[in-house]
């Protein structure tokens, strides 16, 4: 249901905030008060276009919000899963917001994000129907007219649609994946033959980081042989001496070691520098030994540097090719291969999804069997039932016809068929659609006779503008416990002039102009005790010493 209305600088209205209630809420007021700025305030949260200088004069943007509750598994339904993904998980209600500039531009809010009038029309109407003489004419939409027809069939009928939705929405599914598997088709051994290619060129290689290292490090090894030697070789001359005579720093640093051993024993000071030169001795001759084993060890090999070389040219040509490391390159293998993968699979998976929509698309046929059948029974009860709520609801001799054609496309997303009501409001009248034949106000009625016949969910807040058109008396109280009635399960707002209507409201809102200032303002006031009365009294003519219009007033109210 609708609990909050918030309007701020929408023609008339400066400021308002209407907290409604559950049942039936009435909208009351003088005409030219400001009760049309409601409904398109109402309009406005369910997409609709805003009118040409919706804007009040002198502000520079109007705002609407209304708080809605969420109706259990709402956002589950697949055509909601976009919008799901916006809300909170778990969340309970949602804020509807729209925003008018002065120039005209609209901005739309999802639970205070922006949003799209497609979104808000998406949702909001799911949660809310409006019936009257404003855009969203709901009852004028082919899939609302379809759910008039399947929610007076029975819960048994709404069940086995269900159950075709499901199956419809799986066709679609497979359908798209067999399309798409055929599209593959023509360039599927290109493809094949292109990823076995690189996989076989990589798995040829078989390229490791840790192996491309030690390469590296053994090819600069081998282009600079020589100039290690030469290094190597001086010195360990350096050290050794450069002829049999010695000279070298071994010889120095011993006879160093030599010269301080005789003054050992005297200056722990120099015993201490004499031990280091020790070890300087003993790690020179370490030196020197590794020295000679480096030299025997590196020999010029031109044949294991081209190997060496080769093998990294290889790893460099893949590297190029596919990222630059060789973790990449072990990354687009393993993309080879799950292509590889899917690619000789698709032969396989095309066949099992051709079995899959036969089946589905059976499956689906059954049940847009049932469905037909089920509709085709229930047009004349239904018609029948509605010529007989519209004959109390001052409109005699009106008459529903319900049509029912195959549908264009063969199945539809809820059955084989499209429906159409018409309607004619007079008697010798040819039946017409209702968006041809139907008034706001015959509108309104036909739609309350409907709302009453039908065991579908639909929106949970119903909104009635225009309801009480040429009407009044006894009719005006019937129309008035209709729409009670309706209020005991879903919550109805309605927009009237007719005391009858209005006293049999749960929750009850005046508006009322003011012209002390300029431009002029309407405000919205929630009614209790006696309030109410003065209200009633008003839309009965009479006025504040009007003894037998207060009489009346509580009397409406009290047989309420």
């Amino acid at each position: 249901m609708l609990r909050e209305l918030r309007i701020e600088n929408l023609l008339l209205i400066e400021r308002a905030e209407l907290r409604l209630g559950a049942g039936l809420n009435a909208i009351t007021g003088e005409t030219g008060a400001g009760k049309t700025v409601l409904a398109h305030s109402l309009d406005l949260l369910m997409g609709g276009k805003a009118r040409p200088q919706i804007v009040r004069p002198g502000a520079e943007e109007a705002w609407v919000e209304g708080v809605f509750d969420l109706p259990e598994g709402l956002l589950a339904e697949p055509e909601m899963a976009e919008l799901a993904e916006r809300l909170p998980e778990g969340v309970d209600e949602v804020v509807l917001g729209r925003r008018v500039s002065a120039s005209g531009r609209t901005s739309a809010f999802l639970a205070g994000r922006a949003a799209s009038a497609d979104d808000l029309k998406l949702l909001g109407g799911r949660l809310i129907a409006f019936y009257g003489q404003h855009e969203h004419r709901k009852l004028t939409l082919a899939s609302a007219q379809m759910e008039v027809l399947d929610g007076f069939a029975g819960a048994e009928h709404l069940e086995i649609r269900r159950r075709y939705r499901e199956a419809h929405r799986e066709c679609a599914r497979v359908e798209a994946e067999l399309a798409e598997l055929r599209e593959q088709d023509g360039s599927r051994e290109r493809d094949l033959d292109l990823y076995r290619y690189e996989l076989s060129e990589i798995e040829a290689a078989a390229p490791d980081a840790a192996e491309e290292a030690e390469l590296s490090k053994e090819v600069e090894r081998l282009r600079h042989t020589e100039g290690l030697r030469e290094a190597a070789a001086g010195a360990q001359a350096s050290i050794a001496g450069a002829d049999e005579g010695g000279g070298g720093a071994s010889a120095a640093l011993a006879q160093a070691e030599a010269l301080l051993q005789v003054a050992a024993g005297v200056d722990a000071d120099l015993d201490a520098i004499g031990e280091r030169l020790s070890a300087l001795v003993l790690e020179l001759d370490d030196v020197a030994v590794e020295l000679r084993g480096y030299l025997e060890g590196v020999e010029a090999d031109p044949e294991r540097l081209a190997a060496v070389e080769e093998r990294l040219d290889a790893l460099e040509r893949l590297k190029r090719k596919h990222g630059g490391s060789i973790e990449s390159v072990l990354a687009h293998a393993e993309r080879c291969r799950a292509e590889v993968a899917r690619l000789e699979g698709a032969e396989v998976r095309s066949e099992e999804a051709e079995a899959a929509l036969a089946e589905a698309e059976a499956q689906r046929r059954k049940l847009g069997e049932r469905l037909s059948e089920r509709r085709a029974k229930a047009v004349a009860p239904l018609e029948r039932r509605v010529a007989e709520e519209l004959d109390g609801l001052a409109m005699p001799g009106a008459a529903l016809e319900v049509v029912l054609e195959p549908h264009p496309d063969g199945f539809g997303p809820s059955g084989q068929e499209t429906v159409e009501l018409r309607v004619a409001p007079n008697p010798g009248i040819e039946p017409a659609p209702l968006r041809e034949a139907a008034s706001g106000g015959e509108l309104s009625r036909v739609m309350l006779a409907l709302s009453g016949l039908a065991e579908g969910g639909g929106p949970g807040t119903l909104v009635f503008d225009e309801i009480d058109a040429g009407i009044g008396g006894t009719t005006a109280r019937v129309v008035g416990e209709r729409l009670r009635a309706l209020g005991e399960d879903r919550q109805a707002i309605c927009i009237t002039h007719l005391p009858q209507v209005a006293s049999l409201a749960a929750t009850h809102f005046r508006l009322e102009k003011d012209l002390a200032g300029e431009p002029a303002r309407a405000t919205v006031e929630r009614l209790d005790g006696e309030t109410v009365v003065a209200e009633i009294r008003r839309m009965l003519g009479g006025d504040g010493d009007d003894a037998a219009a207060t009489l009346h007033a509580q009397e409406l109210l009290a047989a309420a």
